[in-house]
């Protein structure tokens, strides 16, 4: 049985927030501050969407392992 851990790859290095938010409360982007607004929440969302989408759907990106 073969496991595809392309969608697990390209989810844990687009991780949303995790080098940078976008808004930020006192800045357009703010590195490391650990704060997240929900505007911040949302936008992180769409653009986490549309990156994996591109990835998964468009590129076909797939890693098998067994």
């Amino acid at each position: 049985m073969m496991a595809d851990w392309g969608p697990v790859v390209v989810a844990v290095l687009l991780s949303p927030g995790l080098l940078f938010q976008l808004p930020a409360r006192t800045r357009v982007v703010e590195f490391g501050n650990m704060q997240t607004s929900g505007l911040s929440i949302l936008v992180h969302a769409i653009i986490y969407f549309a990156l994996v989408t591109i990835f998964l759907i468009a590129i076909h990106i797939h890693i098998y392992t067994g």
